[in-house]
């Protein structure tokens, strides 16, 4: 019952939608130099890739660990030293990608790892489907939440992710976080320490949703909300419907980010268009 769909499986029986374990199931811990520089810095981003997901995109660059059953299984102190160890290679935060199966146990490692000297930011790097009373079991234990805002149309969030709630469940896990650690703060590093920042992957053709989605951001938050437009969109070889068959152009790109200026948005983070390749992808396998 920890995300939206509330399948309700016996996961020490059968794996529910999102294909995750019992236990955490982690399939890559990384330094990641190719987050937003706020959050990778010089050193890179401490990345703790989790398999399994409850979304079901099927334009996911991540689709090999998706359904779960890739790489290991990690009690909450495994995942402590794992914390440790990122923090020991000079990562500048632990971000934690995709864990919304698992929040219990993270909740526990993240506890045990600050007594055991963690002392970087706890990064939760969510697709942004998260159920409120869950994301409550994080507050005062995450420093910086980084959301997916997806979707504000039902018919694109069915059709692209298989979750037609998709838009209201977003909007109110986004603004839970945001009650949580408020808008983002940056030191004099340029490295984030505290607050939240919202992702937005531009899908081609799918324009008008993203403007819908800017507009959400200005009605419930403060202009000065910090935000990520990503035109790092990447068809991959099993999509091939229109329009997500094909990249995002420069002209949907500029017309997003000129919108989002007009009506008041300023902390806004742009992507070269180069971003848009596979070598960007982690590479995940049965082994961490």
């Amino acid at each position: 019952m920890l995300c939206p769909r509330e399948c309700g499986v016996d996961r020490t029986k059968t794996q529910g939608y999102c294909g995750a374990d019992e236990m955490p199931r982690v399939a890559v811990c990384m330094l990641h130099h190719w987050e937003e520089p706020y959050l990778s810095g010089t050193n890179g981003s401490g990345a703790v890739f989790f398999s399994g997901c409850n979304l079901g995109c099927i334009y996911c660059q991540n689709h090999t660990i998706r359904n779960g059953g890739v790489g290991e299984i990690m009690s909450a102190e495994a995942l402590k030293d794992a914390y440790l160890a990122l923090q020991d290679q000079g990562a500048h935060n632990i971000n934690l990608v995709t864990a919304a199966p698992y929040v219990p146990e993270i909740a526990k490692s993240i506890q045990i790892a600050r007594k055991s000297g963690l002392s970087i930011p706890i990064v939760y790097n969510t697709s942004g489907y998260e159920r409120v009373e869950t994301l409550k079991l994080l507050d005062g234990l995450v420093d910086i939440y980084l959301p997916d805002w997806k979707y504000v149309s039902p018919a694109l969030s069915e059709r692209f992710s298989n979750a037609p709630d998709y838009g209201k469940v977003a909007a109110d896990a986004i603004a839970e976080m945001y009650r949580q650690v408020g808008n983002l703060v940056i030191n004099d590093q340029n490295l984030a320490v505290r607050g939240l920042a919202i992702r937005h992957l531009v899908l081609p053709g799918c324009i008008d949703d993203s403007r819908r989605i800017m507009d959400q951001i200005v009605t419930r938050f403060p202009v000065s909300t910090y935000i990520s437009l990503m035109c790092q969109y990447t068809p991959q070889e099993h999509v091939t419907e229109f329009p997500l068959n094909r990249r995002v152009t420069a002209r949907e790109y500029e017309r997003l980010i000129s919108y989002a200026l007009s009506i008041g948005l300023y902390n806004i983070l742009i992507q070269q268009k180069d971003s848009a390749q596979s070598i960007f992808t982690p590479h995940f396998t049965d082994r961490i």
